[in-house]
């Protein structure tokens, strides 16, 4: 299945992610909250993004591979979901707002791609059965 990769792509996102807070936390002695720095401020941010967005949109890439959607149109929306994410981490370490609109515009436009193949290829003579 070709949205395995994606989702493993994401997961490896994620404990980058985990890893720098984790990190971060460490450095600044901080149990709970940012503590008031900026850069563990920055590294919840991202984390929490990811979480946000990668969860729903693997889950919409899966069903739309399961749907019957072309190979291509998967690897479409999941390398546009994982560099969306990529770009956000990067405008957020790097405190560039482009980075951060194009990665979260990436995001959105693979979300809603999904969510529009979904429903093109969607098997509605099942949906819509009376049995």
């Amino acid at each position: 299945m070709v949205s395995a990769l994606y989702a493993v792509l994401g997961a490896l996102l994620l404990v980058k992610f985990s890893i720098d807070v984790l990190r971060l936390r460490s450095q600044y002695r901080v149990s709970y909250g940012d503590g008031g720095f900026s850069e563990l401020q920055s590294a919840l941010r991202i984390q929490s993004n990811a979480m946000e967005f990668l969860p729903l949109a693997l889950v919409l890439l899966l069903f739309m591979e399961m749907n019957g959607a072309f190979t291509w149109m998967v690897h479409v929306c999941g390398l546009l979901l994982i560099a969306g994410r990529v770009m956000q981490y990067y405008g957020y370490q790097h405190h560039l707002i482009g980075w951060r609109r194009s990665g979260f515009s990436a995001t959105l436009c693979a979300l809603l791609l999904m969510v529009l193949t979904n429903l093109w290829y969607m098997p509605w003579e099942l949906v819509f059965s009376v049995r």
